[in-house]
């Protein structure tokens, strides 16, 4: 038996599968009559084809969407069913973490063990560059920066507001840019996935109860 993923379904899926499911309720025609129209009679271009949907009266996501759906592509770069995203998630990190970073894969495992352990609701949902934790929003994410480092990113707020940060918690600026990733942690070794590192991910999955 084939072993138990450790990723969860991205939120963007569940939300893409709405739009699809929707699209004849709120627009009065499905996905397949839209896709013929728009082949039939709109632009080539994709990006044309947007445009060209909005003004037969879909919503902007709604337009995107069978626009992308036209010319053979996907939501967000990745597959829309939830079967399919879960492929694509194992994909997704084997390849940020092959080359000259393959050698940082353990090091990934164990931040990423880190991370699901913080609490029940804690799950791990891989984008192609970067693999963000969720609870209701991303409290963190675990990024291969250099071929000797990996990054983890945190939901922590307002730098002023964070107490007992210690030399190793980098501000990113993020606060100011309205980001949620605020702070980070350079990873190198595995005795920097210490219990410091562990506070901060429990304290940014707290935020987000």
């Amino acid at each position: 038996m084939p072993a138990r993923s450790p990723y969860a379904v991205h939120p963007a899926v569940a939300y893409v599968q709405a739009i699809l499911a929707n699209l004849e309720s709120t627009s009065g025609k499905s996905l397949e009559a839209w896709l013929r129209l728009v082949q039939a009679k709109g632009p080539k271009d994709v990006a044309q084809r947007r445009t060209w949907l909005k003004a037969q009266g879909l919503g902007t996501n709604q337009a995107a969407l069978v626009a992308e759906r036209s010319v053979g592509q996907k939501a967000m770069a990745f597959d829309d069913t939830e079967a399919g995203y879960l492929r694509a998630a194992e994909g997704y990190v084997e390849r940020q973490y092959a080359g000259k970073k393959a050698a940082l894969r353990p090091l990934y495992e164990r931040l990423l063990a880190a991370g699901l352990a913080v609490g029940p609701e804690a799950k791990a949902c891989p984008c192609q560059t970067f693999v963000p934790l969720f609870r209701h929003h991303v409290f963190a994410q675990l990024k291969p920066s250099t071929a000797s480092r990996i990054d983890v990113g945190l939901a922590l707020g307002d730098p002023a507001h964070v107490k007992g940060a210690r030399t190793r918690l980098v501000d990113t600026g993020g606060f100011a840019k309205k980001d949620r990733i605020t702070h980070r942690l350079e990873v190198t070794k595995p005795s920097d996935v210490d219990g410091m590192l562990k506070r901060w991910l429990t304290v940014a999955y707290e935020r987000d109860g």
